[in-house]
């Protein structure tokens, strides 16, 4: 794939990340001082599985689609999700391998979780890690204007 490609890829995926951020950035809101004491209501619960589901799909397109067309375009060999957030990090376009290799674990999780009694546990995760999350994607935004890529805001 040539470079013009590879920039067009990036635009679509910066494109839907754009667009899927504002509403996890709302669900992340009205979840951020949610009360875990026992019982939960259902309200809560579809609020806190709103906000697990828009998390899973904003981090899913911005490492799985937006980092791995970035490298892409840098013209950077890192076949795995280890050694492609190890070198974000080095290039400056995440601020932690860390945090994100925990988001991508996180992820895991939530889409294997099957047992109701680690759930509160997971949304605790979840608004704390989301944080994390929308930071990244800043900071990788202001990578993408630092290096001038064509990219729609």
């Amino acid at each position: 794939m040539n470079a013009s490609n590879l920039e067009n890829l990036l635009n679509l995926n910066w494109s839907l990340l754009k667009q899927a951020l504002p509403s996890f950035e709302r669900s992340l809101a009205k979840c951020r001082d949610i009360d875990f004491s026992p019982p939960i209501s259902f309200e809560t619960e579809e609020a806190l599985d709103a906000l697990s589901s828009k998390f899973s799909r904003v981090s899913d397109i911005y490492t799985q689609k937006v980092i791995k067309t970035l490298l892409f375009l840098l013209r950077e060999d890192a076949p795995t999700f280890l050694d492609r957030m190890n070198l974000c990090e080095k290039l400056g376009i995440i601020s932690s391998a860390e945090e994100l290799i925990a988001i991508r674990d996180l992820r895991n999780i939530i889409a294997h979780e099957y047992l109701s009694e680690n759930l509160v546990e997971i949304y605790r995760e979840i608004i704390q890690l989301s944080h994390n999350l929308i930071k990244s994607i800043a900071l990788t935004d202001k990578f993408l204007s630092n290096r001038k890529f064509n990219i729609l805001q």
